[in-house]
């Protein structure tokens, strides 16, 4: 393909991040074009095909179909997190470069075979962690990477949702095969990866608690937990997820120069604030609403593109996957565990 022609893209997925966000995107793109869509309904794959004028639509046993379509050259995961690598690992073995939505596995494992099965195929291998191409969070990120905040000192995040035994959640959500754990490797994933990416650096011990307090649907994973995280330049990272409260995130920074508030820091379907307070003066900014998606979509395709390396890597993802699992392990022991990658 020429290098002027827009990637072509394959979604294997078709759940509600799918619906809202990732087949939409590909309408705003100028360097990606939606080539076909996966889903275990085949119905769905062709309703979905028509509604975005998509000339492939195929079963999850079909999906060996659209590897052999030399139009296709990325596979955007959007499965269960347990069902990532079965789809990327064929994916690379076809010569297919992959974009994967976070958590990248369901365990270190899987996340490792990832990785390892794209290097060996010489593939391109991104995380879909949208926050580092959104305005909001660029900026936050400027501010501490300037020195603007001086030394960051301590950082406290939360994601939570409220998932109430009885409501129309995804049953996935609550598998600990399918997703890997509840509420920190579904939300929790984007304090952890957010606050890495910030501050440039990983953590090295963690510690938590978790809780259950609905019995009927918590019966495989947490209901909500928090989280320590501790950093080799001695900051500190406290950070909580949770389906037993409403929906809201933050990311709030403090530094010995001054500190900075964003929020909400992970939703994509809403304007979003950064405000704080450094050197004695406050600064307040609104961020409007975007198409975060076709931010990543596009980035994803110029790699592509330019044969360049895609940030985040599905190596950061991996990273993301061995800090959760050190937390789960933590929470189980009682004690402070160290973080080895």
């Amino acid at each position: 393909m020429a290098s002027g022609k827009r990637v072509g893209y394959v979604v294997v997925g078709l759940g509600s991040i799918s619906q809202m966000a990732v087949l939409p995107a590909f309408a705003h793109s100028k360097k990606a074009k939606l080539i076909a869509v996966v889903s275990g309904d085949k119905s769905k794959a062709a309703r979905y095909a028509q509604d975005f004028k998509v000339s492939q639509a195929l079963t999850y046993d079909e999906f060996s179909q659209c590897l052999e379509n030399p139009l296709v050259e990325a596979v955007y995961i959007a499965t269960p997190p347990g069902e990532h690598e079965k789809y990327a690992v064929a994916a690379a073995k076809a010569g297919k470069h992959v974009l994967c939505e976070k958590p990248l596995s369901a365990t270190v494992q899987q996340a490792r075979n990832m990785v390892n099965t794209c290097r060996r195929n010489k593939v391109l291998f991104m995380t879909a962690y949208r926050k580092y191409f959104e305005p909001s969070s660029l900026m936050l990120k400027k501010m501490i990477t300037s020195g603007e905040l001086g030394k960051i000192d301590i950082i406290h995040t939360l994601f939570s949702e409220l998932r109430p035994y009885g409501d129309n959640s995804s049953a996935w959500l609550f598998s600990k095969k399918l997703c890997g754990g509840g509420p920190l490797t579904d939300l929790g994933v984007y304090c952890i990866n957010t606050t890495r990416w910030l501050v440039d650096e990983d953590p090295i011990a963690a510690t938590g608690v978790s809780w259950v307090r609905d019995k009927r649907r918590y019966k495989e994973v947490e209901e909500g937990v928090a989280f320590r995280l501790d950093f080799k330049s001695g900051l500190i990272l406290q950070g909580t997820a949770a389906y037993s409260a409403a929906f809201s995130s933050f990311v709030h920074v403090h530094g010995v120069k001054g500190w900075a508030e964003l929020g909400p820091a992970f939703a994509f379907e809403e304007e979003r604030r950064l405000c704080g307070k450094v050197a004695g003066k406050w600064f307040d900014k609104t961020f409007k609403a975007m198409d975060e998606f076709v931010l990543e979509i596009d980035e994803f395709a110029d790699c592509i593109r330019q044969s360049r390396e895609p940030e985040p890597t599905g190596e950061q993802g991996m990273r993301d996957i061995i800090i959760i699992d050190a937390i789960y392990r933590a929470v189980k022991q009682r004690r402070t565990v160290a973080i080895k990658y």
